[in-house]
């Protein structure tokens, strides 16, 4: 089992060879790999990613088969099939890294902005539960003076996202908690900027 702080420096290294350009991970998708994988998992880190085409999380992170246990969704909000899965992870695992990666530009964050600021005839059902999820955390922000800045308000409101997210996944599970409190679990929130590739982590950082 890698340890919290180990799993997040081993994430810093990635990245900064991702947007180097000097990308190692090819190695850890051979033949070799994929056999010894048959075995078990044990990722080191479990990642809470948005769905976006643009954000793939082990790429960013340069890492390979069988490293990241990633979970996917539309502005990587915290449902309670997420919650289970950092759970499976946890426990399952020993993964003791939990980060909640959003990103600049985020698709499900302008969507909730723009529903906030003019409202219209919403979305289909499916997508408005995606929009519910982040609009608690953003209509705090449009009572600030970020209203009339809207590349601000869109960059706030993106690490916002993010922060509520990271803490609902610290506060929606007993057995999260538990893993906090008493066995090294650390859950922290990054932003990943599509415009450098570098991966800021900003929440919940020791």
């Amino acid at each position: 089992m890698i340890l919290a702080r180990a799993a997040l420096e081993r994430l810093r290294e990635g990245n900064r060879r991702f947007v180097a350009g000097d990308r190692g991970g090819e190695a850890l998708t051979t033949q070799a790999r994929r056999n010894e994988l048959t075995a078990g998992q044990e990722p080191f880190a479990a990642i809470l990613g948005c769905s976006d085409s643009r954000v793939p999380v082990e790429i960013v992170f340069d890492q390979g088969l069988g490293d990241l246990f990633v979970i996917r969704v539309a502005g990587n909000i915290v449902a309670p099939s997420q919650v289970g899965s950092v759970e499976f992870a946890a426990e399952q695992f020993g993964t003791r890294l939990v980060v909640v990666l959003g990103h600049s530009q985020c698709g499900a964050i302008e969507a909730t902005l723009a529903q906030l600021q003019h409202p219209t005839q919403k979305p289909s059902r499916n997508v408005q539960s995606i929009v519910d999820r982040v609009r608690p955390s953003l209509e705090g922000l449009l009572a600030t003076e970020l209203r009339h800045d809207p590349q601000a308000l869109a960059h706030q409101a993106v690490r916002a996202n993010i922060r509520a997210s990271a803490s609902q996944l610290r506060h929606g599970s007993k057995l999260i908690e538990q893993l906090i409190a008493s066995d090294g679990l650390l859950v922290v929130g990054a932003e990943y900027s599509l415009e450098t590739g570098v991966v800021e982590f900003f929440d919940g950082v020791p």
